[in-house]
């Protein structure tokens, strides 16, 4: 499979406005990919696509997090590329599989974050980079969660308590630029 839907997407997104950091993320994700054809697969040891889903209640007051099994600490969900070279196919097998949620459905199938994260060597795999294509996707709070196993914990989080299970400018990032979709 190629990268080259994964490239033309970020080319797209990076015609948006945004960020210094995240123009710069985006900047680099393109400049490996031209170099990594193979990213979309785990076996690119340097790094490799991911695809998150930002899942947000209908009136996007709420979103879904997950408290990370492996990293111990509340993100969005989401996961690895595994070959399939359409993010946001990605992005909502992810979402559905680590919640258990039917009711997925995307509000744009535009691009709606880009993030570019280290991944720190664990057991056998060395230190790596994340190339994550996140995407905003809807569903309905009162549909019942089921916990994977890479997951602690699943909670609908009001999007002003975000920054106190996560801080991070990643995070937060993503906070900001809901308050655009209502």
């Amino acid at each position: 499979m190629s990268v080259q839907i994964a490239r033309k997407i970020l080319i797209e997104y990076s015609q948006k406005q945004f960020t210094a950091n995240e123009s710069q993320m985006v900047q680099a994700a393109i400049s490996f990919l031209d170099l990594h054809h193979d990213a979309l697969w785990r076996t690119c040891l340097q790094g490799h696509v991911t695809g998150s889903a930002w899942i947000v209640s209908p009136d996007r007051s709420k979103v879904l997090l997950t408290h990370h099994h492996k990293l111990n600490r509340w993100f969005q969900l989401g996961g690895h590329a595994d070959g399939d070279p359409e993010p946001i196919s990605v992005s909502l097998k992810e979402g559905s599989e680590e919640s258990g949620l039917k009711s997925l459905k995307p509000v744009s199938r535009e691009l709606f974050d880009f993030d570019q994260h280290e991944i720190p060597a664990r057991g056998d795999e060395p230190a790596h980079w994340h190339f994550d294509f996140r995407y905003m996707l809807e569903a309905d709070p009162d549909e019942p969660l089921q916990i994977s196993s890479e997951s602690k914990d699943l909670a609908w989080v009001s999007l002003d308590q975000v920054a106190v299970l996560n801080p991070s400018e990643s995070m937060l990032r993503m906070v900001r630029k809901t308050a655009l979709f209502v």
